[in-house]
């Protein structure tokens, strides 16, 4: 076995490949204003630049396993950079929004095969005693990515122009296709695999793309009022039960269900939606408040964001070195991290207008500490009872359950702002009257306002009702994100207990497949 330089190459090949899909999952959002100006989109056009992408790679991630060992790990790990690549550069040099939407699509399709297939190759490379270390490195770019996504499309929105979010990939693109020839090599046995299952994949494609599609254009259509997401929510439902029927019942699935049988996989995989759920959220809701309604720029708001993002990058090493070392169980990693994301989540319900970048930061550490934490414990105990061919089949399948965990997370915290922000309006409101002395004060205080700078005091009137109506509305969106906050550090502050589940035999690192350096 020669595990020298070799084996970190490999680490910051699928790095490279990773952060490429994991970025470009957000970094599109902070320019989608350009996009419209420029391709002349109305913002229900342009939002499926967002959609397409999102539906075409969870159905991708869920056949890398099959993929992988149809056409060979290297080759259908080099095929997705590549693919990934060359759509990038049709998306930048896309004139219409729908010409851009489609190659998106095709971008998604070869994203969707890079982070499974990324972890399924360090799994199998690396023996046990650097696993630890590895999954380390590789997992700051399944974290780190959707953190900084919005901190370069930020940068590029306010100094470049849009089409610069997808020419940046095609140096990494390039550089890591050749290092994947060059280095990643073929493991020693790999999953069996069948002939294409059509209708599977037809069924998979209305399962998964459908309900990506449901919950992220949901809120923007009213949901089941209308025709469109109720046609879609059919087809989803449709669609995944007759893909679960579909792969317990045939001999070699497209993706191993089974799998799920093995306790741990399953509870793991619970958990992977609940860190998809958070990650996502939490990146979804912090941008778009600082943006709304404290009025930073699309740069200040990515450089929020930053510094725990750095945080988690620092940890990652850490977390795996005590891996290695086996001091206690990874369970406990992952309760402390889950503990600590709680406590970002609880201070951040205490926000206000007068919160500046300041008030972000502490908050935004113990977060990337806690992330740090939760994502290399929760791999190794998910994938602890798996064997090395299974590898794959498991990494695509607790991958694409955190990938609906984001996407579920998201579309969630964007209807519940919504319906939630009415309610607070409401009862806000309530308290606003001229039999109220302290409205009727205020009121009289912006009157006069405008009355000085000239207005008759019917239109001076006017004008502080509305002044009045902007607080409260302005108001009612603190108190709901607030509560927002609190939603999502629940369902950590839940997982706590949940943990017990994983108490049994003693967890250990899976034994891999390490031949594939010889």
């Amino acid at each position: 076995m020669k595990l020298g330089f070799d084996k970190w190459v490999v680490v910051i090949t699928v790095t490279t490949a990773a952060l490429l899909q994991t970025i470009d999952s957000s970094i599109v959002n902070v320019t989608l204003n350009q996009m419209m100006g420029n391709l002349g989109a109305s913002l229900g056009d342009i939002s499926w630049v967002v959609t397409g992408y999102a539906a075409a790679t969870a159905v991708m991630i869920t056949m890398s396993g099959w993929l992988s060992a149809k056409l060979g790990r290297r080759n259908y790990f080099a095929a997705s950079i590549i693919l990934f690549t060359v759509a990038s550069v049709f998306c930048g040099t896309s004139t219409s929004v729908w010409e851009l939407v489609f190659f998106r699509v095709i971008q998604g399709i070869g994203g969707g095969g890079l982070l499974t297939t990324a972890q399924s190759i360090l799994i199998q490379t690396f023996p046990k005693e650097d696993l630890g270390i590895a999954n380390a490195i590789f997992g700051m770019g399944v974290i780190i990515g959707p953190s900084i996504g919005p901190t370069l499309g930020g940068y590029i929105t306010d100094n470049l122009s849009w089409n610069w979010v997808f020419y940046i990939n095609i140096p990494f693109g390039i550089l890591a296709t050749a290092l994947t020839y060059m280095f990643i090599k073929e493991p020693a046995e790999k999953m069996p695999a069948g002939r294409m299952d059509w209708l599977a994949l037809i069924l998979l494609i209305m399962g998964i793309g459908g309900l990506q599609i449901v919950l992220e254009k949901g809120q923007e259509n009213d949901w089941f009022d209308s025709g469109f997401i109720t046609a879609m929510s059919i087809a989803a439902a449709v669609g995944l039960i007759g893909f679960i029927w579909r792969e317990l019942s045939v001999k070699l699935p497209i993706l191993d269900l089974s799998l799920l049988r093995r306790r741990r996989f399953a509870v793991g995989t619970l958990f992977n939606f609940i860190l998809g759920f958070g990650l996502f959220a939490s990146v979804f809701i912090i941008p778009v408040f600082c943006q709304t309604i404290l009025g930073f720029t699309a740069s200040q708001t990515g450089l929020l964001l930053m510094p725990g993002s750095i945080m988690t990058g620092l940890m990652m090493p850490v977390v795996g070195g005590l891996l290695r070392k086996n001091y206690i169980s990874p369970i406990w990693y992952a309760a402390i991290g889950f503990l600590l994301f709680f406590g970002f989540c609880f201070d951040l319900s205490a926000i206000s207008l007068e919160a500046g970048p300041d008030y972000f930061f502490w908050p935004l550490i113990v977060r990337g500490i806690g992330m740090g934490m939760i994502f290399i414990p929760l791999t190794t105990v998910t994938l602890a009872d798996l064997k090395s061919i299974e590898i794959p089949q498991g990494s695509a399948l607790s991958n694409m359950i955190r990938q609906l965990g984001g996407t579920f997370g998201t579309a969630i915290m964007t209807t519940y702002i919504s319906t939630r922000t009415v309610l607070h309006s409401s009862r806000l409101g309530d308290n606003i009257s001229q039999y109220n002395p302290l409205s009727a004060e205020r009121l009289r205080q912006y009157t006069g306002l405008f009355l000085s700078k000239g207005d008759a005091l019917v239109t001076a009137t006017s004008k502080a009702y509305r002044l009045m109506q902007g607080s409260v509305i302005k108001q009612a969106l603190v108190l709901t994100y607030a509560d927002a906050f609190l939603i999502i550090g629940g369902f950590f502050l839940v997982c706590v207990p949940l943990l017990l589940l994983f108490i049994g035999k003693k967890i250990e690192t899976p034994e891999h497949v390490d031949m594939a350096m010889e």
